[in-house]
């Protein structure tokens, strides 16, 4: 009995120290580095300095790049940050950078400008946050730039720019054409939103662009992609699929 009740208490012991280690590790920020707290409490226009893992290039022109980055705590959203067409390659993702640059505020966007970044030993990339059931609720925005998903909703029509309804536009008011932005509608629970698929982030060619280009209103669909805000949330989406 003594042995049977020991060996009972060993694995125990060996699946608790297994589950433990399924844990993410906080983030170990270098002297000077902001947490990611330190960086939310940080008043716009001041100088904050991060290091996050690069998870998505949103674009690159004129020696400048637009990055959504991430730690195991929070997102940041890097805009036009200095960068040469040769670093911007080397931006893979779960890349490890240190930026240094000023908190900023567009729209409701909070993101970091006038930056530059080096790039460091390291590497994450963060798995999805399901924040489905925080759609309509003020903690939605505390994710604000996180790769995240949404699950089971149903497309809804939106209006062309001739009144017609459609499954998604190119631009907000239909006026565009293929290659431009990518607006959609999808509700749950009674209420629409609209999402985006940002042509510098995921262009034409990408399957994910391709993916609303076939919706049909009524189709159940699970999403992925980054929380962008812009007078509140306005995910920029990276991958369409049936529901599950």
């Amino acid at each position: 009995m003594k042995r049977i009740i020991a060996l009972v208490m060993a694995a125990a012991m060996i699946f608790a120290f297994a589950a433990c280690g399924e844990k993410e590790e906080p983030d170990v920020k270098s002297e000077g580095v902001m947490t990611y707290a330190e960086y939310v409490a940080a008043a716009l226009d001041s100088e904050v300095v991060i290091e996050a893992y690069v998870q998505g290039k949103q674009s690159w022109w004129d020696n400048k790049a637009t990055i959504y980055t991430q730690d195991k705590e929070g997102a940041y959203f890097i805009y036009n940050a200095a960068c040469s067409e040769e670093d911007y390659a080397k931006l893979t993702p779960g890349t490890k950078i240190k930026v240094t640059g000023y908190k900023s505020e567009w729209s409701g966007e909070i993101e970091i400008t006038d930056a530059t970044f080096v790039i460091e030993e390291g590497n994450y990339i963060a798995k999805a946050l399901d924040v489905t059931s925080m759609l309509g609720t003020a903690e939605l925005e505390k994710h604000q730039n996180e790769f995240v998903s949404f699950k089971g909703m149903t497309v809804e029509a939106s209006k062309d720019a001739d009144g017609n309804e459609a499954a998604f536009l190119y631009n907000w008011d239909g006026s565009g054409e293929k290659g431009n932005d990518l607006y959609f509608n999808v509700s749950l629970n009674g209420q629409t939103y609209t999402f985006t698929v940002e042509s510098y982030l995921c262009g034409q060619d990408t399957d994910v662009y391709k993916a609303v280009e076939a919706l049909k209103v009524g189709d159940k669909i699970d999403m992925e992609g980054f929380l962008y805000w812009y007078n509140g949330a306005n995910p920029h989406i990276t991958s369409v699929t049936a529901a599950k």
